[in-house]
């Protein structure tokens, strides 16, 4: 069984952070029924950007990295404290364990922020949030970080990286290609209706 931490800041976005239960979900009943997911945060309660609240299963001091397989760190809006959370020292001491343990490591829009914060992306391609000027790709490249304005998916190594929550999904997608097969990934998006 795969385990994989779900991460949340509070003021994440929902959104980026259900897909990934929904399709690692779907893979548990109905594809090789071999991820569960587990969420982590700094908190008793998170609240996302649109304060839909949730409980974590695990706080951050908690975890113990040698338990998981994966890592996701969905984004969120400043505006809702996310950078408070994202930018802890625990939050990104927990992104640089698993790094160095060269464990997979997804996140969507402004969630490669703390991942270029915590140094692991320095000298590595990855993208973020792609509209409002560049500015969060702008932040991203101060962290030493070669930053692929063009691409909606990055992958470096063990870290995947995407541009705004459009591509949530399909990075959700290629995680379970990652942790599973590429068999079991196309018979996941059939049973999800993304594929005819």
């Amino acid at each position: 069984m795969k385990k994989i931490l779900l991460l949340l800041a509070n003021g994440f976005e929902a959104v980026e952070a259900s897909v990934f239960t929904d399709v690692l979900g779907w893979n548990l009943l109905e594809g090789y029924g071999s991820t569960v997911v587990v969420t982590a945060g700094m908190h008793d309660k998170l609240k996302c950007t649109w304060n839909f609240t949730v409980i974590p299963e695990i706080k951050v001091a908690n975890v113990n990295v040698d338990d998981f397989d994966a890592l996701i760190i969905p984004g969120g809006f400043e505006e809702a404290g996310f950078f408070i959370d994202a930018y802890n020292k625990d939050f990104l001491n927990l992104i640089s364990a698993f790094n160095n343990k060269n464990k997979i490591i997804a996140s969507v829009c402004v969630g490669a922020l703390p991942i270029g914060k915590s140094g692991v992306l320095k000298d590595r391609t990855a993208t973020t949030y792609n509209l409002s000027n560049g500015k969060r790709q702008d932040e991203l490249s101060k962290f030493g970080v070669k930053v692929m304005r063009n691409e909606p998916i990055v992958i470096d190594k063990n870290i995947i990286t995407s541009y705004n929550p459009s591509t949530a999904f399909n990075v959700a997608f290629t995680l379970l290609e990652m942790l599973t097969t590429k068999d079991n990934c196309t018979k996941v998006k059939k049973l999800m209706g993304f594929l005819q």
